[in-house]
């Protein structure tokens, strides 16, 4: 039986699956490079710097999947794939920039919570 996604339990519940799917590190990262237009698999494995093959390429997939990213493939030998943010990961792209702004901002605070927090914990 499919959910009833009006109640606000059952509307909670589906953000949580969608944000599990789509706000992880390697989305995040993938949607903003993308953003600044569409890249080849290295050059975008390149950019985001420590991420492994395996897991830029099923991120990718993944997101693929979900309508975000569009995988082009051009007919050469070897087969050129370029990926690029489809409308839906061009909507997305605002607040991941937003969110990645706010990290940037706040990365010296947070550094400085963090050793607060050791310090008092940890003696």
């Amino acid at each position: 039986m499919q959910p009833d996604y009006h109640d606000e339990t059952s509307s909670c519940l589906r953000a949580s699956e969608l944000l599990g799917r789509i706000a992880n590190k390697w989305t995040l990262l993938i949607v903003r490079e993308l953003g600044t237009g569409p890249k080849r698999f290295n050059l975008l494995r390149r950019d985001i710097g420590d991420i492994s093959q395996k897991m830029l390429s099923s991120t990718l997939k993944s997101l693929e999947r979900d309508g975000i990213v569009i995988r082009d493939v051009t007919p050469t030998m070897p087969p050129q794939v370029e990926y690029s943010l489809t409308a839906l990961g061009r909507d997305m792209k605002a607040p991941v920039e937003a969110l990645a702004s706010w990290a940037i901002q706040n990365a010296d605070t947070i550094d400085a919570a963090r050793k607060r927090f050791d310090m008092h914990n940890h003696g």
